[in-house]
């Protein structure tokens, strides 16, 4: 089976489900197609979340063209190094940049800011700090990005989406002093079973993906099964961390239930019951 070749369609959920986290641009297909194949398999909505200025504007696109999308916008942790000093080897999207400086960077915040306050666009994120990618000299320009983010999402009441890549205690520190939205979801939940019961007190929502089915996850799922069912969501992170038995093959939102009946397992409960759940806890999370 070539490692390019998209997984088959799993053996649909019997209660409908959303994927909390998805990159459909990043994806083949049109969205025409790829919202055609998770409906296929009963997940009827997707949060579509930009990484870029660019991005978040196709994503808030999108989003009005399409009921069962829902817009999330930011500027990833890694976007604003690059906007504030520059990308001269092209390491994202857009290809080699010149530094642009804080000023770049407030032109790119505002941007955000004004797509935050339109009505199909439920939160800002993802936003955060990742200490694998960005180095010592980054780490200004990313906290400070962090940092407008969760006004931008408290001023426009929106949840506020957490990219954590080896950074959780500067995450959990910045989110307590600057004062965490009333909803915000940790993405990509990377934590172990002790930041789970940090994030559980303090009302986080954490969303796990493809990676909780991963051999060397245990951490992870220690975490999902002692985070409380309230607080606990699904997501694909398309086209990344495709669940196994598929690991390495490109993901979409119709693998959900591949990820979805793991995590019920993990949980010791049957997959009706973690679905219904999942998708009560999004639709709180995102107010839709």
């Amino acid at each position: 089976m070539s490692r390019t070749e998209a997984p088959p369609l799993p053996e649909p959920l019997r209660v409908p489900v959303a994927d909390s986290h998805t990159h459909l641009d990043m994806q083949d297909g049109t969205v025409e197609e790829s919202l055609a194949r998770a409906a296929a398999v009963n997940v009827t909505t997707v949060v579509q979340v930009g990484c870029d200025v660019k991005g978040s504007h196709w994503a808030a696109e999108t989003a009005a063209a399409h009921p069962s999308v829902h817009a999330s916008v930011a500027l990833h942790p890694n976007e604003a190094p690059r906007i504030v000093h520059g990308d001269p080897e092209g390491s994202s999207r857009q290809g080699a940049r010149e530094p642009g400086g804080r000023a770049a960077l407030d032109e790119a915040l505002a941007e955000i800011d004004a797509l935050a306050a339109l009505g199909h666009v439920r939160a800002v994120g993802e936003t955060g700090l990742d200490h694998f990618r960005t180095g010592p000299e980054g780490m200004t320009a990313q906290e400070e990005s962090f940092r407008a983010h969760i006004e931008i999402a408290k001023r426009h009441g929106k949840a506020l989406v957490i990219h954590d890549r080896d950074a959780h205690a500067d995450v959990l520190r910045i989110l307590a002093d600057a004062g965490a939205p009333e909803r915000t979801v940790f993405h990509c939940y990377s934590g172990d079973a002790e930041m789970a019961r940090i994030c559980a007190a303090a009302g986080y929502f954490m969303s796990f993906a493809g990676n909780v089915t991963f051999k060397n996850a245990q951490p992870l799922r220690d975490a999902l099964s002692v985070a409380p069912a309230e607080l606990v969501l699904v997501e694909t992170d398309a086209p990344f961390l495709t669940p196994v038995p598929y690991r390495g093959r490109p993901n979409a939102p119709y693998l959900i239930p591949v990820t979805l009946r793991a995590m019920a397992e993990v949980r010791g409960v049957d997959e009706d019951t973690m679905a219904a759940a999942v998708y009560d806890n999004t639709a709180r999370a995102f107010d839709f």
